[in-house]
């Protein structure tokens, strides 16, 4: 898998560009991420933490949690604690505002860490999540093995991420969509069009579908279940921890 960085600077990490991409563009993720997806994203999160209703979980934790949408609507159908860790402190100010709007902060806890280096112990929580961040980790096997260490034996790991629409025409409309339509109305938005062009590139770098779960293997994750979503845009992996 070849790594693609937002800003391309020779002399920063992909870790170092993606935690600066966020902070930029964090004041006006929200609205962006519902928009270009035409809200459909919201309906991709509740069918990936349905994937973990049946094992009733008690305490699970949100890598990548950005501004804190899949933590809160996990508790909202779980009832559960959500420990939420993510790279951007600014995408973290805009969900620590969230749950307090919200007076969840006693059952949502947020804090800054580095998904390859988790500060918790090994077989902590119940269930590990992820929306749409694992393509932003700089070393993919790492990450997953570091998610699949702090959760215990036979819990699961659900993750919900872009992947690349095969179906004829609309694979060609969506790539269209993806490379022209989304980097403008994205940079026009957000004043960081190089943030919105990194999107449609980490995607097309990632490798989903089977590569991908592949990956879930080498972590000591299961995969159990592979649900498309919406002609292919994303995808649910279902995990469990063997």
């Amino acid at each position: 898998m070849s790594e693609v960085k937002p800003y391309n600077d020779d002399n920063e990490s992909k870790k170092g560009e993606v935690r600066s991409m966020f902070n930029n563009i964090a004041p006006k993720y929200d609205l962006l991420n519902h928009l270009l997806s035409f809200g459909i994203d919201k309906l991709w999160r509740k069918r990936a933490i349905k994937t973990i209703e049946a094992i009733k979980p008690t305490h699970i934790i949100d890598v990548a949690t950005g501004t804190g949408d899949f933590a809160i609507k996990a508790h909202d159908m779980l009832k559960c604690k959500v420990t939420g860790t993510d790279l951007s402190a600014g995408m973290l100010e805009v969900a620590k505002q969230k749950v307090a709007d919200k007076g969840l902060s006693d059952m949502i806890s947020l804090q800054e860490a580095d998904s390859e280096q988790l500060p918790f112990g090994d077989n902590t929580f119940d269930a590990v999540t992820v929306a749409f961040g694992v393509r932003n980790y700089e070393n993919l096997d790492k990450g997953l093995t570091e998610m699949a260490r702090v959760i215990k034996p036979g819990a699961r790991m659900v993750i919900l991420e872009f992947s690349k629409p095969r179906v004829f025409p609309f694979k060609q409309i969506y790539t269209f969509y993806f490379k022209h339509i989304l980097p403008m109305m994205g940079g026009a938005i957000s004043h960081d069009k190089k943030a919105y062009e990194y999107l449609p590139q980490s995607v097309l770098a990632f490798p989903d579908g089977e590569e991908f779960e592949a990956h879930m293997k080498v972590a000591g994750i299961e995969p159990v279940e592979r649900i498309s979503q919406t002609f292919g845009i994303a995808t649910i992996y279902v995990g469990e921890k063997r």
